[in-house]
């Protein structure tokens, strides 16, 4: 097959037409794969467990046997307490498609167990590649932040892909104050939220750090006694350093890790997307150009989701 083939951190993608798949279960026709910023660190060099050449790419929307389908990317065991409990998010020898050996979306074909494939109710595959993601780990986060209708909260990175969404997400579930922290100021205004370019004097219940290290202490100074800091995303890959850690102990603020998404919330996230609850902000690229897209999303220059297009 074709696919895009990362053989070097911090360096282009090759496209390469002999790929073999790899991975154990059914065949899917990928359709559209979006782009994580969990991709963007993986690129950067990141995740050092990792061994190059990788086919990444998790956000993967296809065909199987001709009808359209969602591939659910944690490849969980089922057998852990954590499965048990219908928290396969926490699986404890979870695999990702795209990470490792098992071949990615930035590829013509998935090969990926059939139970992780979810039908999708129609074919717009770019808006589902695009949303499915940030649509599910908004689902997620916002249950580990306790929040009710007058809370009034913060999401930092407002303008990239997992943020554009989220701000709507917490619009629709019925949030009345959110502000979001990006220089696409005009943009996020026709989202429904409060955009603020620099955290000052605002004081929040709750705080969706999607920026991580460059972010973090601003936050958290943001953050109200007893708030809420939900850790969803470290974009540079940097260690994160606590320049006041008393101020967390004495305003008793929570930092809680947000691990990606459940297959239950996934499928939340198609039916939201399919009944058109929230607007899909993306831009598509066709496989060829995934450098144009990598080097547009690492300088910020796109506001929301990158889609690679494959058929």
């Amino acid at each position: 097959m074709k696919a895009a083939v990362l053989t070097a951190y911090n360096s282009p993608f090759e496209i390469r037409k002999d790929v073999e798949p790899n991975g154990s279960g059914v065949v899917v026709d990928v359709a559209a794969t979006g782009i994580c910023g969990r991709d963007l660190v993986v690129w950067k060099g990141g995740f050092r467990n990792l061994k190059l050449p990788l086919i990444l790419g998790h956000e993967i929307v296809g065909y199987y046997k001709g009808k359209p389908v969602a591939v659910y990317p944690n490849l969980s065991c089922g057998n852990c307490e954590y499965c048990k409990a219908g928290k396969e998010n926490l699986c404890e020898n979870a695999k990702i498609i795209g990470e490792g050996e098992i071949t990615g979306g930035y590829g013509e074909k998935v090969i990926a167990p059939e139970k992780n494939l979810i039908p999708l109710p129609t074919e717009e595959m770019e808006k589902y590649a695009a949303a499915l993601d940030p649509v599910a780990t908004a689902i997620h986060s916002a249950k580990l932040a306790n929040l009710n209708k007058d809370s009034k909260v913060l999401v930092t990175g407002a303008g990239g892909g997992v943020g554009v969404h989220l701000v709507q997400y917490l619009k629709h579930i019925g949030i009345k104050e959110v502000y979001g922290l990006t220089s696409k100021v005009d943009k996020l205004k026709e989202l429904g939220a409060t955009p603020i370019t620099q955290i000052k004097n605002e004081k929040f219940d709750a705080v969706f750090e999607l920026v991580g290290s460059k972010t973090i202490n601003d936050s958290l100074r943001s953050l109200k006694k007893e708030g809420t800091l939900v850790l969803i995303g470290n974009v540079e890959g940097e260690p994160i350093t606590l320049l006041r850690p008393a101020l967390t102990v004495m305003r008793q603020q929570k930092i809680v890790g947000s691990a990606a998404y459940t297959k239950e919330e996934y499928e939340e996230a198609i039916r939201i997307i399919g009944e058109n609850k929230i607007k899909i902000i993306y831009e598509s690229y066709e496989l060829e150009r995934i450098n144009e897209a990598y080097r547009k999303l690492a300088n910020r220059e796109i506001f929301g989701r990158a889609v690679l297009k494959l058929r």
